[in-house]
């Protein structure tokens, strides 16, 4: 066949891909045969639209690898168009170049039973196009509309995102599926949300926030190459991973994976996380890889916004020196306990400590030693006062919200942060707390809280004259 004649009829970007046919049914080695004007345009003039490939300068009949590096789905869609004879489209953005490209692969005629043939075309486009991505087949689009509906629509994130995780499970008929993400900055991951076959060996959340794993699932980046994902079907496959990355092969291994599925969650450039599946069903693979490639460009959108909300209200509620809740949310939640009726059935004590001496530190030895007291002070409380509500009401003031604690116990927490507070950085606190059985008179309690601390702060002064008030 004239490969160049039918190549050069192409007006958009073409080539036609040569894959090695082995004794065995697998496949050997993938070249580039030839390509039209445009496809060579595209690997030896680099511009704004086409990517930077290894090399500039094309060669006929030389291996793919010689152009970009090892990408497992690549290679599938060839071996299924060129060797299965499948039409394939695919709309994808892979990792290693910063464009979207539209791709569609024909299977073509061989004289060679050693080989297969297939015609490649491509389109690049630096943005997205909406229409090309929605371009689904009806399931597929079905399945990704529920995605979009439950995610949008609901009033818990993280119970959407197990039902969604619940229902890719499904769609791949695989044992587990989850949604991790990566905190790089605390260098730890965590499980937004996770779904299981009835049978399957259950890993717990702690699972992945140790260091150990952490650095496992920085590697992943490195195992998809570049690519849109990592599909590994068979343990041909699997033995890619052990070859690259023997510590993560020895936990999928203990996991007892025979086929996994990974998809990187990216916004804007930044890596959030991966959705992956285990042991699906590889019959299944190629409507698998085009749900999670839409559901994957969703769930970035979604996980990114549930991140910022969550970092908007935590810069709202929370002191960022010490750890504790601020005075706005205190605020908040005191309107809303004085508002509930459901607050009239829970006692309530209040807590006032207020720092001893902060001013008298920041004025003698600076703001920063100051900063230290208040962050050992929080400390401080947090150990006396565990599992209560603890918040930043002033500069050097704390209150504390205990619900449904008996007067005994509160008395305990108390002497426990007087015994125990000189042992961080030299803490001393004025303490006072008022309890009541009627929560909704929670203003109350915080005004009766704040004299009895006072009481204690101006016995603090008359045994310690020398000392300047803070």
């Amino acid at each position: 066949m004239d490969f160049q004649g039918l190549v050069d009829k192409m007006s958009s970007m073409t080539c036609v891909i040569s894959v090695e046919k082995l004794s065995d049914g697998s496949y050997g080695a993938i070249r580039i045969v030839t390509g039209n004007k445009a496809y060579i345009d595209s690997i030896e003039v680099e511009d704004e639209v086409n990517p930077r490939m290894l090399t500039n300068h094309f060669v006929p009949n030389s291996e793919y690898q010689n152009y970009f590096t090892k990408d497992l789905n690549f290679e599938d869609f060839c071996y299924r168009a060129a060797v299965k004879k499948e039409v394939l489209h695919t709309y994808v953005q892979p990792e290693r170049f910063d464009v979207w490209m539209n791709i569609i692969m024909l299977p073509l005629v061989s004289d060679d039973e050693k080989l297969g043939y297939c015609l490649y075309l491509m389109e690049i486009t630096k943005e997205a196009n909406t229409k090309k991505m929605s371009n689904l087949s009806q399931e597929t689009a079905a399945d990704v509309l529920n995605t979009c509906l439950k995610l949008r629509g609901a009033q818990d994130f993280k119970v959407a995102v197990n039902e969604v995780m619940a229902d890719i499970r499904r769609i791949c008929e695989a044992r587990h599926v989850s949604l991790l993400l990566m905190d790089q900055e605390e260098r730890k991951c965590t499980m937004l949300g996770q779904a299981y076959a009835d049978t399957a060996r259950k890993v717990g959340m702690k699972h992945w926030e140790d260091e150990e794993h952490y650095r496992i699932v920085s590697s992943w980046h490195d195992m998809i190459g570049g690519s849109t994902c990592l599909i590994l079907k068979n343990e041909k496959d699997l033995q890619l991973i052990k070859e690259k990355n023997p510590k993560w092969y020895e936990s999928l291994y203990k996991a007892e994976v025979k086929s996994l599925v990974l998809f990187p969650l990216r916004s804007r450039h930044e890596l959030l996380g991966y959705i992956w599946a285990t042991n699906f069903e590889v019959e299944n693979a190629v409507r698998i890889k085009e749900t999670l490639e839409v559901t994957s460009f969703i769930m970035a959108s979604e996980v990114s916004n549930y991140l910022l909300l969550k970092r908007l209200h935590t810069l709202s509620t929370i002191d960022l020196l010490t750890g504790v809740f601020n005075r706005n949310a205190m605020n908040n939640r005191v309107d809303e306990i004085g508002k509930g009726e459901a607050e009239k059935e829970r006692t309530l004590g209040v807590v006032f400590a207020d720092l001893n001496g902060l001013k008298q530190v920041n004025d003698l030895q600076g703001h920063p030693v100051g900063d230290l007291l208040l962050k050992n002070a929080a400390m401080a409380l947090q150990n006396a006062f565990l599992g209560d509500e603890i918040y930043r009401a002033g500069g050097d003031e704390f209150v504390i919200l205990l619900f449904d604690t008996a007067v005994e116990k509160i008395k305990e927490k108390v002497e426990h942060l007087k015994k125990i507070q000189g042992s961080y950085g030299g803490a001393s606190f004025a303490v006072g707390f008022s309890f009541q059985k009627n929560a909704a008179e929670v203003r109350l309690a915080l005004h009766e809280a704040d004299e009895a601390m006072y009481a204690d702060k101006k016995e603090y002064y008359r045994e310690h004259p020398k000392e300047m008030r803070g």
